[in-house]
Formats: C-alpha cells, sequence, structure tokens
C-alpha cells in the first residue's frame, strides 16, 4: 500500500467541560494536522493523490470551519454569549479534546471522498493524538 502524508497547520481554542485541571479555562492551540492518505494503486499520475488536492480539501475545511475559532461542547454555557458577540465558534456534541479533534478531521476528510488512513492532531510540539479505523 502507498501513504502520502500532507500537514495543516491552524490554530483554535477550547475549553473542556467537567474536567479537573488547567484545560478547564479557555485556552488557544497552534495546532499540527497530519493527513495520511492511502491507495493500493497509484493514479494515472503516479500520485496516491496530489497534495494540492488534499490541501484543498482538507484545509479548505479547516479553514472554513476550526481555524481561529473556538470549539466547544454544544451545551457550553459561553456559547450564547460568545454568539451574541458574534465571536466565531464550532460546536460539537462531546468535550473538544484533541482525539474529539483528531477524529472530526478524519470524518470530515472522508466525507469529501479522501481515503484516509489517518490523522494526527499535534496539540503542542510535544503532545499528539492520532485517530484511525482498524479494520478488524
Amino acid at each position: 500500500m502507498y501513504l502520502v502524508t500532507k500537514r495543516i497547520d491552524f490554530c483554535y481554542g477550547h475549553r473542556l467541560l467537567d474536567y479537573d485541571g488547567v484545560c478547564k479555562h479557555l485556552h488557544g492551540h497552534n495546532a499540527v494536522v497530519e493527513v495520511d492518505v492511502r491507495a493500493n494503486r497509484l493514479d494515472d499520475r503516479n500520485m496516491v493523490a496530489d497534495f494540492s488536492d488534499i490541501k484543498k480539501i482538507v484545509k479548505g475545511w479547516i479553514d472554513r470551519e476550526l481555524d481561529h475559532k473556538m470549539i466547544l461542547r454544544h451545551d457550553d454555557p459561553l456559547v450564547k454569549p460568545l454568539q451574541d458577540l458574534g465571536e466565531p465558534i464550532y460546536l460539537i456534541d462531546s468535550n473538544p479534546t484533541v482525539e474529539r479533534i483528531a477524529k472530526l478531521i478524519f470524518d470530515k476528510s472522508r466525507e469529501q471522498g479522501l481515503d484516509v488512513a489517518a490523522v494526527r492532531v499535534w496539540e503542542t510540539p510535544t503532545s499528539r493524538t492520532e485517530y484511525s479505523e482498524v479494520s478488524a
């Protein structure tokens, strides 16, 4: 199997509800995303996928939906005040952990037709998570 990886950088803020640590407070990250796309065969260009196509699809979605936004749980008490202020937010059903963000990017990339094998999100230069579907 062939595998290519595209790196994407973006910034976001979040906080974790029902959490007893410093991440319960609003804070931000300069995230690095690595998207692995796979193929059993190369296409007629001898590519798994064109890096510019991966960028257009994945970075395009991240830029529209996540970049420079507060990613919050839908029932966070700050949702309404931030909406009233016109602040950019992205709502999800569960705590916006880096694990959950990796799965979100994985799912959205797959919905766009990319055969994504894995998504890694570096929340800090020393902390990352990975989401992939493992076949049984």
